[in-house]
């Protein structure tokens, strides 16, 4: 399980633009206009030795004449709740704000660790208008661009050095310590997660209800029956407070998140009646990200009255088109309420495990991608050749490390071509498989 950050502050300051900077995507929306970021994106950062999950907010207002105000502010408050860390972000050019205090106020309430980034220093010259946001009572001061860079390893190594520091061990203890599969239940709110771990448990150890996010925090239940042992991980989605009635979705991804990163495999449940939605995708996407094992259940499948014969084909052909390009993935038709195909999900989830662990051993590996490239070369870019001169499999997920001559001219179709190799050849399924090229 990783830390949660989360960048806080007014409209306008740079924000989501850091957001893509930490991330190394164009996720979030950058514009000019102050309270373009509405909702909350979210993301994963790799520094050093550490990885965690980054949120997005919109920017935090009081007494504007944004209609949003309500409902960004209560997001920001949200936000500053499930995170560990806090980037409070300012603006340099604009100097010290009262917004920029009224976020400060809100931010120090949660007494929780906060870097207060000062973004859009963008020269030397601009240093010197740091000094104002001293004020503010953060010792912690990080000037940045986040435009171009500058001081965002600063700020990276900070948030590195609180991790290691504050929350390594306090997250570890969230986890078992067996080496029993850890499968996590995650989906859309509504779609069966918590009656999936009834009909499992044989009992009503979740709340179920037919209003989306009463179920409680994340649980950890350990499953031992029919010769079947692992750890069950509920989403439950929602803490249930008077003044988060509508924020059911933001909770829902936040405990997504968490249980993905809790995991081993993720049970991606959909709504048959309903079909893959963009949230699905969003959560699959998600899971891939985290590196997890994931397999689908079309659960609510006694909703489904006309069935013809090649129905359940149809209805894996429409999702393998939505989820592309990973469509190696075991898909299960699944009813909690008749009970239909449970045993089976959890069995395929427990293979899906075994399958990350699986270890190719390193000559085995060579032989086989050197036959592969003897038999169809990679194509030439810009006239280079590369050569995938050695190969061999780190951790699970699993890993491959390629060491080439020229590994920035590798292009992608080739390595889902290797991908598609690999897995006509070993049984990866429902495993995404991570190619990093080395340069040798």
């Amino acid at each position: 399980m990783s830390v949660i950050v989360s960048i806080i502050g007014r409209p306008n300051v740079g924000k989501s633009t850091l957001f893509n900077r930490l991330t190394k995507t164009q996720d979030a929306i950058v514009d000019e206009t102050p309270g373009v970021t509405r909702d909350r994106h979210y993301g994963k950062v790799e520094w050093g030795n550490i990885e965690f999950t980054i949120i997005d907010t919109g920017g935090y207002m009081k007494n504007s004449e944004d209609a949003f105000e309500k409902y960004i502010n209560q997001q920001v408050q949200l936000a500053i709740e499930e995170s560990q860390i806090i980037l409070l972000t300012v603006d340099a050019k604009d100097g010290l704000t009262e917004w920029d205090k009224d976020v400060a106020n809100v931010a120090r309430k949660y007494n929780k660790p906060i870097l207060l980034v000062v973004n859009k220093v963008d020269n030397s010259e601009m240093l010197a208008s740091i000094y104002d946001f001293y004020s503010l009572g953060f010792n912690n001061i990080y000037p940045i661009s986040s435009i171009s860079g500058s001081g965002t390893g600063e700020l990276l190594d900070a948030i590195e050095k609180l991790i290691n520091e504050q929350f390594k061990d306090e997250l570890k203890q969230d986890l078992p310590d067996d080496d029993f599969p850890k499968i996590a239940i995650v989906g859309r709110p509504n779609v069966g997660k918590s009656s999936l771990i009834n009909a499992l448990l044989g009992d009503e150890k979740h709340i179920v209800s037919d209003i989306p996010g009463t179920t409680r925090d994340s649980i950890h239940t350990f499953y031992n029956k029919f010769n079947l042992k692992c750890w069950l991980i509920d989403t439950a989605g929602l803490r249930r407070k008077s003044r988060v009635k509508d924020d059911i979705e933001f909770y829902s991804t936040l405990r997504t998140i968490r249980a993905i990163e809790q995991s081993d495999v993720c049970i991606l449940m959909l709504d048959a009646t309903q079909g893959i939605e963009a949230q699905d995708l969003h959560i699959f996407q998600t899971i891939i990200e985290n590196k997890k094992g994931v397999v689908i259940a079309v659960n609510k499948w006694d909703l489904i009255k006309d069935k013809y014969s090649n129905i359940t084909k149809d209805y894996e052909e429409e999702i393998k088109k939505r989820i592309a390009p990973f469509v190696d993935v075991p898909i299960i038709f699944t009813s909690t309420v008749d009970k239909t195909r449970l045993l089976k999900l959890l069995e395929t989830a427990i293979q899906v495990q075994q399958k990350r662990k699986f270890h190719i051993p390193t000559h085995e590996l060579n032989e086989f991608f050197q036959e592969i490239m003897n038999q169809t070369p990679p194509p030439s870019v810009k006239g280079k050749f590369v050569k995938i001169k050695y190969v061999t499999q780190v951790n699970e997920a699993p890993v491959f490390l390629l060491f080439c001559n020229l590994p920035q001219y590798l292009p992608e179709s080739y390595k889902r071509f290797l991908e598609n190799k690999l897995r006509e050849k070993y049984d990866f399924k429902g495993v995404p498989i991570n190619m990093v090229l080395k340069k040798k």
